[in-house]
């Protein structure tokens, strides 16, 4: 199998495009991401339905048309060069047996978004082309740490990351290297047995989640098992796991690494043997650090823990 491919590194002046393609937005709420794409440089080009509400038992960012529409031009339109979401929420499944990648594929662009843009970067990636898994333009709700903009911007740039961690108690030791798959758990659970599920086979599986309860969490992580999914990997990368079981409403870096989760999705996979990291600073949380799905990493748990692009 072909080593996905990597989008080329943007220059200043490019054109980055911001669209909906699941909840709604408000301007406000994208004020600041707006404000900081453009003082790095990039000028950010607004889908047609960027601020459409269309109501339908969810608050979706226009109607199924609208949001394919807006897609579609971001994917394949020459003079854009990233495609950068606006939030998560639902709705990204509405779109994938829509997507065209006509344009795309000769001209194949970043794609930057996390939470329910897992459905996205798991189509892209069975179609050959890696994405970022990382912050939305949106900025309220969490809180953003500027590094984890910045590091973003890093890899538009052509500079690949590399994170040091903290050592956690739950973590398994040892070495591995692969191709990264996953985003979001509850979208990993929703795509399996679909064509647009991600390939696990000597994968190293990045999972992170909100909003969860905890018989929900492991219920998850029971397809997973009955899938096979954690007897094809050769390592396993979990982000924060915030808001689970009961939602709080002030949030804080370390109650979104929920220590009861992170027992429940230990004690599921300790009957495998490979390495695995807790407390990756990527997901629902305040200091989300971009990561990139379909890009060979190797991972190192000891007494350091290193993940290296």
């Amino acid at each position: 199998m072909k080593a996905p491919i990597l989008p080329a590194s943007l220059k200043k002046g490019d054109k980055i495009a911001i669209i909906s393609p699941a909840g709604s937005v408000e301007k406000p709420q994208l004020e600041d991401g707006l404000h900081i794409i453009r003082s790095k440089g990039y000028e950010p080009a607004l889908g047609e339905h960027l601020y459409t509400k269309f109501s339908n038992g969810y608050n979706y960012a226009g109607t199924e048309k609208e949001r394919i529409s807006d897609m579609n031009w971001a994917l394949n339109d020459p003079e854009i060069s990233a495609v950068w979401a606006s939030r998560g929420g639902y709705g990204c499944q509405h779109l994938v047996e829509h997507l065209k990648l006509s344009g795309f594929r000769k001209n194949p662009k970043w794609y930057i978004g996390y939470s329910d843009n897992t459905v996205i970067q798991s189509y892209l990636l069975k179609k050959g082309f890696a994405s970022i898994h990382a912050q939305t333009v949106k900025t309220s709700g969490f809180g953003v740490t500027p590094e984890g903009y910045d590091l973003t911007f890093d890899i538009l740039e052509g500079k690949m990351p590399e994170y040091s961690i903290k050592n956690n108690k739950l973590n398994t030791s040892g070495f591995a290297q692969g191709d990264l798959v996953g985003g979001n758990l509850a979208l990993i659970y929703a795509l399996l047995g679909t064509k647009y599920s991600f390939d696990f086979k000597d994968k190293i599986l990045f999972i992170e989640d909100i909003g969860e309860k905890f018989y929900a969490l492991d219920r998850m992580l029971m397809s997973l098992e009955l899938a096979g999914v954690f007897s094809k990997i050769k390592g396993m990368i979990v982000g924060g796991m915030t808001l689970m079981e009961d939602e709080k409403e002030n949030i804080n870096y370390e109650e979104s690494f929920d220590e009861f989760s992170y027992r429940i999705i230990a004690e599921r996979i300790s009957k495998y043997n490979f390495p695995v990291i807790f407390g990756f600073p990527n997901g629902h949380i305040y200091d989300n650090r971009p990561i990139i799905i379909g890009a060979e990493i190797s991972m190192k748990v000891g007494n350091k823990v290193e993940v290296k692009f």
